[in-house]
């Protein structure tokens, strides 16, 4: 042991293998903070990753849960007019209604309905096209093409 406390008394007492020594040290310890830090991000970017899937699992659920409500809307109970007289459009609106067409009565006004599921709101464009509507900014064009 006296041999290993001398040899080491020597080492330490050397200005070039006490830098030496010093420099190692501090280098062990940069890497070793370095790879802590490297893990550490890691682990953190696993769980945001992991937290914005299971976000984006959700979201796609209620659009998929919004879109089947469109397409089966017409079809369920107090639905403001017959089925058959409904034509889907998607966007803007979901759907165009001409009342009684389908039974071929005088169709006495169109709808323009939007379905909501949930707690979903009225987009700023499906506003738009309702306050259009409501006051009665709404033409009938014949377009003939070529």
């Amino acid at each position: 042991m006296n041999n290993f406390l001398d040899t080491l008394a020597a080492f330490i007492s050397n200005p070039f293998f006490f830098i030496l020594f010093t420099l190692i040290i501090v280098l062990l310890l940069i890497f070793i903070s370095y790879k802590f830090g490297s893990v550490s991000t890691r682990l953190e970017m696993r769980d945001e990753i992991r937290r914005l899937q299971e976000e984006s699992v959700k979201r796609s659920k209620a659009v998929t849960a919004g879109l089947m409500g469109e397409q089966i809307a017409p079809f369920l109970p107090n639905f403001p007019c017959n089925p058959a007289d409904v034509r889907f459009v998607g966007k803007p609106i979901d759907f165009v209604a001409f009342p009684g067409a389908a039974k071929g009565d005088e169709i006495s006004e169109v709808l323009f309905i939007e379905v909501k599921t949930g707690s979903s709101k009225l987009s700023e464009r499906e506003k738009q096209i309702k306050s259009a509507v409501e006051s009665g900014r709404v033409r009938y064009i014949v377009y003939h093409a070529l």
